[in-house]
């Protein structure tokens, strides 16, 4: 299988560009294990590793994914943030299709993506912000979509020092929708949602319910197996900052309603390193 890495070297002078020094001085309030969207550090590198099962055709696809993050956060004014994001995913899939009808394990580069946010902190328990995302169509199939995608994000966060000084809720909305690609490839049109709330435990452990927007509503073209629009899973993720500047944690998500089947299974671990 051959794959167009000049991509992969896009993001390269991008990533650095970004890596300038910011604007202004790092707030009181930003999270430094990288954890909290609306909390950013100054730079983030973040170790990501997937494993996922989903419907198929003709039996169970099983994707692992090992993502590499780079987030930098420019400090315009005290209360105003702009944060910047690349994903570099690498991915390994058994998908049966024409191009691999045996099903075996095809290992490439996945869709690549870059990402800018501005948040706004409104006082110390309130802060909105809204972004956007572009997915380019690097992977090849069945690793890539196929399409150029358009993500714009939403949301708000509140402190809840009610319950301890790292506890939030944090709910975020993006839509997912492709705007150009290969026309024989699936339409993707699709709201997701996740209502994080992440509380804070002793000894730096935290758990955080529904972290990722995997709460799924579809109107783009079906997957295989789709019976409705809705997915609705139980996600939850458990882990530990082990320094100011490294945290590691485990999430798992299953499906409660996949009229719209996202996965069966999800289980992944994330290392964040933040300078």
């Amino acid at each position: 299988m051959t794959i167009d890495y000049g991509w992969a070297a896009l993001l390269v002078p991008l990533a650095l560009l970004w890596s300038c020094p910011a604007a202004a001085q790092l707030p009181e309030s930003a999270d430094l294990s990288g954890l909290d969207f609306f909390r950013p550090p100054p730079n983030l590198f973040q170790f990501q590793h997937e494993y996922r099962t989903a419907p198929g055709n003709t039996r169970e696809v099983t994707t692992q994914t090992l993502n590499l993050r780079y987030d930098h956060a420019f400090y315009l004014t005290p209360t105003w943030t702009v944060v910047t994001r690349t994903d570099l995913p690498l991915l390994g899939r058994n998908t049966i299709n024409a191009s691999n009808p045996n099903g075996n394990s095809i290992y490439g580069l996945g869709d690549a993506d870059i990402q800018a946010a501005v948040i706004h902190d409104l006082d110390k328990r309130w802060a909105v912000g809204f972004g956007a995302r572009l997915i380019t169509p690097t992977g090849e199939d069945p690793l890539g979509s196929g399409k150029w995608r358009i993500m714009p994000i939403v949301g708000f966060r509140v402190a809840l020092p009610e319950i301890s000084k790292s506890s939030y809720f944090e709910p975020i909305f993006r839509y997912d929708v492709s705007v150009a690609g290969d026309p024989t490839r699936r339409n993707i049109s699709n709201l997701q949602f996740g209502p994080a709330l992440n509380i804070g435990l002793p000894d730096r452990w935290f758990v955080t319910f529904y972290p990722s927007q995997d709460i799924r509503i579809n109107f783009g073209d079906p997957v295989t197996g789709q019976t409705g629009r809705l997915f609705l899973p139980l996600d939850v993720r458990a882990g530990k900052k082990l320094s100011d500047n490294v945290a590691a944690s485990l999430e798992i998500g299953v499906p409660i309603i996949k009229d719209y089947p996202v996965y069966n299974f999800k289980s992944q671990f994330r290392l964040n390193i933040t300078w």
